[in-house]
């Protein structure tokens, strides 16, 4: 027990500290096999299964009642059992909305006629009898509405083209502010937030309202500030590397992820908040259907802007990076630097030779000249503190015993 506490907390500090313990940017292979077999079954979805396209889109017939009949609460089951019997099909969504004395019915369904329209409504006020304000049944209580097809394309159209707007000016800020390669690895990062929020709409089901698209349009800004913060740090720590030999691009742009992967997180973590009560308060209490496309694209879209912008974006960039030879250069040379201080550490050089002299070269070459010189003179060379340990010969002192008289003082 004392073991997992001291692992959790060991694994706390490391994140809180972020001094680079997690190895992101050298597993970026196993990332990108991650979100690629992601990519693809989004994509496949969307191709394959398509998607369940509200009426805004489509266009058809909208129909909204109040929630409270004359026998008590009216149930989106008997509505569409009603709108079953007079259309013989069935209705494309029934939902409750609002709560209370608000509550009511929303019905919609394909563009039906004026004479379709008229007998369901009267189908309706005859099976369910609706109250009104006033507490009394009423058929104008019942109201109807038509919705072309027309202006659902125009809403595509609209929210392709500020997509295709705001991609463009992304692309132009961050060209300028920081460099070529962060602009395509953080484009590359919104279109993987894009594709995965589209993709789990298509696998889920869910209806495709203005809503979502309104919902897809915000978390672009999330995803990207998340991204910008982290190459920001990474521009810091990069900043003169060319000419150092202390981390490799690679390394630097780690360490940067985990200098600002707390701040990510707690990030992600505040902004989820409030779409999850926008969930439970807007959705569970309000009973407001609409606000579950909002809340649900949102939600879909910050976690996967949190993960592109900490596991896929960076390491991007450093693929990107690294086919510069300025940089592969760099990392030979802080590699060529750790082998010899390796080695001078685990003791390579002989069991006589100091580890300050082992890498003092100047003053070994000036022993050396010293030594040449005084075999052509026969002058004695100067030998180093403690002797010459390159082979150089010790100063040489008297071995013998001074010599003291023997005989006997005489008196």
């Amino acid at each position: 027990m004392v073991t997992s506490n001291t692992s959790r907390t060991g694994f706390l500090g490391r994140l809180y500290t972020g001094t680079g313990a997690f190895d992101v940017v050298g597993k970026r292979k196993t990332w990108y096999a991650v979100f690629g077999t992601l990519v693809l079954i989004c994509v496949l979805s969307i191709v394959l299964r398509g998607f369940n396209l509200g009426i805004d889109f489509t266009g058809g017939t909208q129909i909204q009642m109040p929630a409270t009949g004359a026998s008590g609460t009216i149930s989106t089951q008997q509505v569409e059992q009603v709108y079953h019997r007079v259309v013989g099909a069935d209705p494309a969504s029934v939902q409750s909305v609002g709560a209370g004395g608000a509550a009511s019915i929303l019905l919609r369904s394909e563009a039906l006629d004026a004479g379709q329209t008229v007998a369901l409504k009267q189908a309706l006020f005859d099976s369910l009898q609706p109250l009104g304000p006033n507490g009394q049944a009423s058929q104008q209580t019942i109201s109807d509405s038509a919705v072309s097809g027309t202006w659902g394309g125009q809403i595509t159209t609209q929210a392709l083209i500020a997509l295709a707007v705001f991609l463009v000016l992304v692309t132009i800020f961050l060209a300028f502010y920081f460099e070529r390669a962060m602009a395509i690895a953080a484009l590359v990062a919104l279109v993987h937030d894009v594709v995965v929020t589209a993709g789990i709409y298509s696998i889920v089901g869910f209806e495709v309202t203005p809503s979502t698209v309104i919902g897809l349009l915000t978390i672009l800004g999330f995803s990207l500030y998340d991204t910008v913060v982290v190459f920001d740090k990474v521009k810091e720590n990069t900043r003169g590397l060319l000419g150092l030999t202390r981390r490799s691009y690679p390394e630097a742009a780690n360490l940067a992820l985990n200098q600002t992967l707390m701040r990510s997180i707690n990030t992600s973590l505040i902004a989820v908040l409030p779409v999850l009560g926008l969930m439970v308060v807007g959705v569970g209490l309000l009973g407001v259907g609409t606000l579950a496309d909002l809340a649900l694209v949102q939600m879909v879209g910050i976690v996967a802007g949190a993960a592109s912008s900490i596991l896929l974006a960076t390491p991007i960039l450093v693929d990107l990076k690294m086919r510069d030879p300025r940089f592969r250069q760099q990392a030979e040379r802080v590699k060529a630097r750790r082998a010899r201080s390796a080695a001078a550490q685990s003791g390579a050089a002989g069991p006589e030779d100091g580890p300050d002299l082992a890498d003092d070269d100047a003053l070994a070459s000036e022993l050396r000249k010293e030594r040449a010189m005084a075999a052509a003179s026969g002058v004695p060379a100067r030998t180093a503190k403690n002797g010459d340990r390159r082979g150089g010969q010790r100063s040489s002192r008297p071995t013998g015993k001074s010599a003291r008289p023997t005989g006997k003082r005489q008196r």
